[in-house]
């Protein structure tokens, strides 16, 4: 039975892995990984965050103002 995960099935995953191992070397691939990694965490963090950045720039705004 094959499993399949939105386009990308378990054979395309390897496919696509080979190839990322031959362009970029075994040496590259686990510095890639953790940039990759590094930066999809930024992302979420700076999309979650700015809703709490901008309450909290209102608050100071209107306690300047009174």
């Amino acid at each position: 039975m094959l499993i399949s995960f939105g386009f990308v099935t378990p054979m395309t995953a390897g496919i696509v892995l080979v190839i990322a191992l031959v362009i970029f070397g075994p040496g590259k691939l686990p510095e890639l990984g953790k940039a990759l990694g590094k930066g999809i965490k930024e992302f979420k963090s700076a999309s979650e965050g700015d809703e709490k950045k901008e309450e909290v720039k209102v608050d100071k705004v209107d306690k300047v103002e009174k």
